[in-house]
């Protein structure tokens, strides 16, 4: 079984940066597709980027522009850097890994996904 744990999350100021991490245990995940997903308090999961072992990338409206998705296959880890936080981008930031490429590896595609982490908070303030 797959375990993926998220890190980085914190309280950040409106207009700030921070990158989360993910790591997966207990084999090294070098699968087909990864991606970040978030739940803001009250609402709905929403997807924010995903990546392919080819490092093709995609990524969701919700944070085009302020959120970049990367992987380092020699450490196993993803990773998201969000840029230009603000107060509504608050919420629970999931990692997940999935079997399937191309057109199915996509933010869009939650039900893709098969392994998931616990999320990591991330608060951004005024």
């Amino acid at each position: 079984q797959l375990h993926l744990k998220e890190s980085g999350g914190t309280s950040v100021q409106a207009g700030g940066s921070l990158t989360l991490s993910c790591t997966a245990s207990p084999y090294a995940y070098n699968g087909v597709c990864m991606g970040w997903f978030r739940q803001a308090p009250g609402q709905e999961r929403e997807g924010v980027a995903s990546i392919e072992r080819d490092l093709n990338t995609k990524y969701a409206d919700s944070m085009k522009g302020r959120a970049t998705i990367s992987r380092d296959m020699t450490n196993n880890t993803l990773y998201l850097r969000l840029d230009n936080l603000k107060p509504e981008d608050t919420a629970d930031y999931y990692c997940a890994a999935g079997p399937y490429g191309g057109v199915y590896c996509d933010p869009q595609r939650a039900s893709t996904f098969h392994y998931w982490g616990q999320g990591t908070r991330v608060t951004v303030s005024t």
